[in-house]
């Protein structure tokens, strides 16, 4: 590859929670990066991210250094080797907070989304479940690449709302899919070409239902040399909204070698 990615990124409580549930994974030379944004009471939604995460790395690190080790999931003969694998470690992830929650009552019914992107060969692999975010801002524009799995968007997929509907959606924080709910989840792969210049932007929702897709692109690009910079930015700006839930973002930049 005659690229590789320079990445920032940070969490915060925001203003109104008690405590951070969302966990994220920027330091790596892996290239794997991962938002996840917990639910559930007693603490159970830190736990379940956290775990998220962890899966997630663990998978990756143990198929990076031994490409036979057999995996918990077969292969899916639709997909690329690097579709599958990210397919397969979000399945994963989710079996084992699953597992661990019906271990413990305590914590039965924790869940969290996901949003985890690979970096390879000038291509970024994703995996997705639930409303965590990734956009790419590329020569002057933001583009959402993934779909939110919520209730609002299920709406909006069969009936056309007003801006005004979806900023009154009364239920605009159900999501409709999630890591732990079940023994097994529909992971959405999606496979984006990873170009010089372009910035990666991953976050949880406590970003993107504050600051709007074109103050995310402003600021970025505004930052697009100082990443680190640019997800402290995002964060104060949420904040100043209101912070009305925990906040996380990722900047991952493609740098020519």
């Amino acid at each position: 590859m005659g690229y590789r990615v320079v990445a920032a990124g940070q969490t915060d409580v925001g203003m109104k929670r008690g405590h951070n549930e969302d966990s994220l994974h920027v330091e790596n030379p892996h290239q794997l990066y991962v938002v996840a944004d917990g639910m559930g009471g007693h603490s159970s939604g830190e736990v379940a991210s956290q775990l998220a995460v962890e899966t997630v790395l663990e998978f990756y690190l143990k198929t990076h250094e031994d490409e036979d080790k057999t995996w918990p999931f077969k292969m899916n003969r639709k997909y690329s080797y690097e579709e599958n694998r990210m397919m397969v470690g979000v399945r994963y992830a989710n079996r084992r907070i699953f597992d661990h929650a019906q271990a413990d009552l305590r914590k039965k019914g924790m869940g969290t989304t996901i949003v985890s992107m690979f970096i390879n060969d000038e291509h970024a692999y994703i995996g997705h479940v639930g409303d965590s975010r990734v956009y790419v801002l590329r020569e002057g524009s933001i583009r959402q690449i993934t779909e939110d799995h919520s209730l609002l968007n299920d709406y909006m997929k069969i009936k056309k709302l007003t801006q005004e509907e979806i900023d009154n959606f009364p239920h605009k924080n159900v999501i409709v899919r999630a890591l732990g709910m079940k023994g097994d989840v529909q992971v959405d792969v999606l496979k984006e070409d990873a170009r010089e210049g372009d910035i990666f932007l991953m976050c949880s929702d406590g970003l993107s239902g504050l600051v709007s897709d074109p103050e995310m692109l402003d600021i970025g690009e505004k930052n697009a040399d100082s990443l680190q910079q640019g997800c402290q930015d995002l964060i104060d700006l949420a904040n100043k909204r209101g912070g009305n839930d925990n906040i996380t973002v990722i900047l991952a930049k493609i740098v020519k070698e």
